[in-house]
């Protein structure tokens, strides 16, 4: 597999996911149809629109063809349709939201990296695309952004697109980094909510 058909394949996995993600959170809220497939489809194309937009990459990827709204479309009626047997999973939409965000900030990071920036600002770009879907769907469900709350959150996507981006800089071979810094992006978040793990609060 080339590393472009891999980054590609991420891509549609991601946007998959976090359609996942926003359309769960809209069920919960009661939604009806539409609004279910408007936060699938706003949580699974916003961080990679804000990302193409950064970067001058316009009209954005989500606007060039019809496959990323596709894609998150069609997760929204997955959960429309299926909504019992995703719930089967343990907390369906934190693992659905932590897998959407391993993928972004590792792929944020490579087109900011592909654009010329250089590795700080690539993977500060890459934090971007990894949190801002799921920004998007919490503001629109009137819920406080996860990113604000949750705290290896955006923490994780900084760990998986920076590991990608110094995987890299050390000659690691592109596939191999971006799958790993991914692994790395997920299992953080995953673990951080198994373990209760959390940065410092102000004293009370």
């Amino acid at each position: 597999m080339t590393v472009a058909l891999l980054f590609i394949l991420l891509d549609a996995v991601g946007t998959f996911v976090f359609g996942l993600s926003g359309a769960m959170v809209a069920m919960r809220r009661r939604f009806d149809i539409f609004g279910i497939l408007v936060l699938a489809v706003a949580t699974g194309v916003a961080g990679g629109m804000v990302r193409d937009l950064l970067l001058g990459s316009t009209p954005p990827d989500a606007l060039r063809t019809v496959w990323p709204l596709a894609i998150a479309s069609l997760a929204g009626l997955c959960v429309f349709f299926f909504k019992p047997l995703i719930e089967r999973l343990n907390r369906p939409v934190m693992l659905l939201d932590a897998i959407g965000l391993g993928i972004f900030a590792v792929a944020g990071c490579r087109k900011a990296l592909l654009y010329g920036l250089d590795a700080p600002g690539a993977v500060l770009l890459g934090v971007i695309s990894a949190v801002g879907g799921g920004v998007l769907r919490d503001i629109m469900a009137t819920e406080v952004p996860r990113v604000l709350h949750e705290d290896i959150y955006a923490l994780a996507a900084l760990a998986g697109a920076a590991a990608y981006a110094g995987c890299l800089w050390f000659g690691v071979q592109d596939s191999i980094a971006a799958v790993g810094a991914v692994i790395l992006a997920v299992g953080l978040r995953l673990a951080s909510v198994r373990f209760g793990w959390h940065l410092p609060h102000p004293p009370k």
